[in-house]
């Protein structure tokens, strides 16, 4: 009797055995969350409602992304339509009483933005300070070829109009830190701002790269730089010679305490690496003095010019395509 007893209780038990269900109780704080959901309701219909709920928080992500993007394109173009927009004049924070002198900036540039960023506002404010007349000049060289520092000097000096007349070969990752240096009207000769004594890289005696000012007329008397030299390095050691043989005297700065830090360099070697090639007789050619080519021979097109400002300061890009005689200089190509 007391197993059949045992075994009829089990069977009441399991015949009113139910499904588990979840409780919900429902608060001021939850009821706005939980409303759509009944009071009493299965693990079943509670995971199925996570999965509704997973879905639409996955299609609102993606729909959040794609407006990002859209966004950002948006901000791109207005970038880009900014750039035909009137720009801040040249002549900003200038006094006309500082001279009747106006220095044009060279900069021949290619793929170095982050060392643009921080040039032209630098040496904008630089020479505002020391009440120097200046027009910044990038110029920008867009073609296929291998690149070209003196051949784009030429462009900018032949570019730079009549408004201007001096002008500084100056390197775009080469900042002056020290205002006594010299950046006026050099009417005696070519005056290098960066001399060995005080660039802190190169120090031999010929050296004469990174920042030098001419006078139009002295640039025009050497008849501007070689356009020989494809790659990078030994186009100045070369017009090193055209300063000699147009009979000019080189400047250098005097006085000058600060040593090696008169400059910032601002070139990273190891993330932008240099293109120091040397292709067939391009060994040879290097040393040689090019007396046939030079301002009046390079072949460019300006591709467009733009004024722009970065940071406030005024500048005008110039994008250049450069022209190579492959019988001439076959080195201005890789193959």
């Amino acid at each position: 009797m007391k197993w059949e007893r045992t075994v009829t209780c089990q069977r009441k038990m399991y015949m009113t055995r139910r499904k588990p269900a979840l409780y919900l109780r429902e608060d001021s704080r939850s009821s706005l969350f939980l409303g759509f959901l009944p009071r009493k309701c299965s693990i079943f219909n509670l995971f199925l409602t996570c999965l509704i709920l997973g879905f639409l928080s996955m299609l609102w992500l993606q729909l959040s992304c794609t407006g990002g993007d859209v966004n950002k394109r948006a901000i791109q173009d207005e970038v880009s339509s900014q750039k035909s927009c009137p720009q801040i004049p040249r002549t900003v924070n200038e006094d006309p009483s500082w001279g009747p002198h106006r220095l044009a900036l060279l900069i021949p540039f290619r793929e170095r933005f982050e060392e643009l960023m921080s040039f032209v506002p630098h040496m904008h404010q630089y020479l505002i300070q020391k009440k120097i007349l200046h027009h910044i000049f990038i110029i920008n060289q867009v073609d296929h070829f291998r690149f070209n520092r003196a051949s784009l000097i030429n462009v900018g000096f032949l570019e730079s109009g009549n408004e201007t007349d001096y002008i500084a070969m100056h390197d775009v990752d080469l900042l002056p830190l020290n205002l006594d240096l010299d950046y006026g009207f050099p009417d005696k000769g070519p005056f290098h701002v960066a001399s060995p004594e005080l660039h802190p890289l190169y120090h031999y005696k010929t050296y004469v790269g990174g920042i030098l000012l001419l006078t139009k007329q002295h640039y025009e008397m050497c008849n501007g730089m070689s356009n020989r030299f494809w790659g990078w390095g030994r186009e100045d050691d070369e017009f090193y010679r055209r300063i000699k043989g147009a009979e000019l005297e080189l400047f250098r700065p005097t006085g000058i305490s600060t040593g090696y830090k008169t400059f910032r360099h601002i070139h990273d070697p190891a993330w932008r690496k240099r293109d120091q090639k040397r292709i067939a007789a391009q060994k040879q050619e290097q040393f040689k003095v090019d007396r046939a080519g030079g301002l009046h021979s390079v072949k460019y097109r300006v591709e467009s010019r733009s004024e722009v400002t970065i940071s406030g300061a005024p500048c005008t890009v110039l994008n250049v395509l450069l022209e190579c005689d492959l019988g001439h200089t076959p080195w201005c190509v890789f193959n």
